[in-house]
């Protein structure tokens, strides 16, 4: 089941890439962006953590906070911070049931086959004071490339 926006999102409390409990609610009073990927480390994955890491600043200034979601371990996820400088909290669902709760895994379409797996995927969350959260966009299908300034532009984040 897809989200859209105006719904509840799901709740969760995942592992991140310092072995640390991460929970939606410890956003209370903020917005964010949760952007799922489908694995570290591979090219189209590190072009888009990339950009979110390049372009954190502005998302800042403006209130949102950055969150990166996949199946991967932490122990995995680190070594992608590590390597490539990113500065946001990845974290890990390597049982998938946050990806399933949020609709970014199921079946997909990837050249020109069907097949079940990760679908990447943005969903930009206004938490409030008691850490319940709204979705504000939700999107399926996001490209890797181009896509960080695609959701600076639906933000208003450009000017």
């Amino acid at each position: 089941m897809k989200l859209n926006p105006g719904d509840t999102a799901p709740a969760f409390t995942l592992t991140d890439d310092h072995g640390d409990a991460v929970s939606l609610a410890d956003y209370a009073g903020r917005k964010v962006i949760l952007y799922v990927y489908p694995a570290a480390m591979t090219p189209g994955c590190t072009k888009q953590a990339c950009d979110f890491r390049d372009n954190i600043a502005s998302f800042q200034k403006e209130g949102y906070a950055i969150l990166g979601l996949s199946p991967d371990k932490p122990e995995k996820l680190a070594k992608f911070r590590e390597r490539d400088a990113l500065t946001f909290p990845l974290l890990s669902d390597p049982d998938k049931d946050v990806l399933q709760e949020y609709g970014a895994y199921g079946e997909k379409k990837l050249y020109g086959k069907t097949m079940v797996g990760v679908i990447r995927s943005t969903f930009v969350l206004d938490v409030d004071k008691k850490g319940i959260a709204k979705v504000d966009v939700a999107q399926y299908n996001v490209k890797a490339t181009g896509h960080v300034a695609k959701l600076r532009r639906d933000l208003g984040l450009d000017g």
